[in-house]
């Protein structure tokens, strides 16, 4: 018997993968006039809407500490810890950094024998093999659904650190995984998706930033981040504000699963994309029509997406050739310049 049909994971969960996902927004307010220390060291909080907190150790080593966490987006708990394992680590990536320690946090839900829980756990651990990092331990408890992540910490020099906040006119932005994964593992719930689609699915969820970024670091980045649970244009939205620019995307150079544009023209939408379209919508205008079902692709929310980074125009043409050479589908997708009437406009 396959672990897959020996416990249907999805199953014992409400929502899946990013796009349980608290809504974008949501958590600042709720934190808005908590007693905090400040700390010279600490050059990137919460306070930032980034990626990842960064604390600078000394003039070489600065400390990147993350975590993720979702529900099963899979019913292989092999495949489920590998995917949810990889989105933790694809954090550290997007400020520049190497994760080199990590935590397993698990709940267990009723229905989750030893061996399954073994198979989400080994997946964990094979993907933090992969990236060069160890897992030292961790907390498990038992509860109502699964859950299943990381807290990673991983090091950047200081001087590298990249932030989703330092996009500058005349850069050109750079996205390395196509969208399209929450509509998709939607329409999937309902037996519309091809196993042939979700088989790229799942290799693209489960796939380390780990190349993109060792590639990106060789150019002059400005800014990145990982474009996850708000969505293209949620993540882009926090990177135009927090730049004090305008972010240009050209839709027709966004690189997405065809299979979800008639999926979404069909309303197979997850909630997290509607919950990204009402954080970011007032901020997003639109240059030419574009239709609604391309719309929700743009708001859809990734689970274990790629990176999306800015820099400069006469770097980005060598960039992308080399990222290609290992990430074919990544793609120049817009450009930035000084403030505009919107924080994005899509054209």
């Amino acid at each position: 018997m396959s672990m897959e049909t020996k416990v249907k994971l999805t199953k014992l969960a409400n929502c899946a993968g990013c796009g349980a996902k608290m809504g974008a927004g949501t958590l600042a307010k709720m934190l808005e006039g908590f007693q905090t220390h400040s700390d010279p060291q600490l050059i990137v909080g919460y306070d930032k809407s980034d990626d990842a907190s960064v604390y600078v150790l000394d003039d070489h080593t600065a400390l990147i500490q993350t975590t993720d966490f979702f529900p099963p987006i899979v019913d292989d708990p092999y495949l489920y810890g590998k995917i949810a394992a990889t989105n933790a680590m694809s954090d550290v990536y997007a400020m520049g950094g190497e994760p080199k320690l990590a935590l397993n946090i698990l709940c267990a839900a009723e229905g989750m024998d030893d061996d399954t829980i073994r198979q989400v756990l080994r997946g964990g651990y094979d993907t933090a093999y992969e990236a060069g990092a160890i897992i030292t331990g961790g907390h498990t408890i038992r509860g109502a659904e699964p859950i299943y992540g990381l807290a990673v910490s991983g090091f950047v020099h200081p001087d590298k650190v990249l932030t989703n906040s330092n996009a500058q006119p005349g850069d050109v932005l750079i996205l390395t995984k196509p969208l399209g994964v929450g509509i998709l593992t939607t329409g999937a719930k309902a037996d519309l998706t091809d196993m042939s689609v979700m088989e790229r699915i799942y290799t693209q969820m489960a796939t380390l930033n780990k190349t993109a970024r060792d590639i990106m670091v060789k150019y002059p980045v400005h800014s990145c981040t990982d474009v996850t649970g708000f969505g293209l244009l949620g993540h882009s939205f926090e990177m135009a504000q927090g730049s004090n620019c305008t972010i240009h995307i050209q839709v027709d150079q966004v690189p997405y699963h065809k299979e979800a544009l008639e999926l979404a023209a069909m309303g197979l939408v997850p909630a997290g994309a509607y919950r990204n379209r009402t954080y970011a919508e007032e901020g997003v205008s639109l240059k030419n029509e574009i239709s609604v079902a391309m719309q929700d692709i743009l708001y859809d929310p990734q689970t274990s997406g790629g990176l999306l980074f800015a820099l400069p125009r006469e770097a980005a043409s060598a960039c992308l050739e080399e990222m290609r050479t290992a990430i074919p589908q990544a793609a120049i997708i817009g450009y930035v310049t000084l403030p505009e009437d919107s924080s994005i406009i899509l054209e």
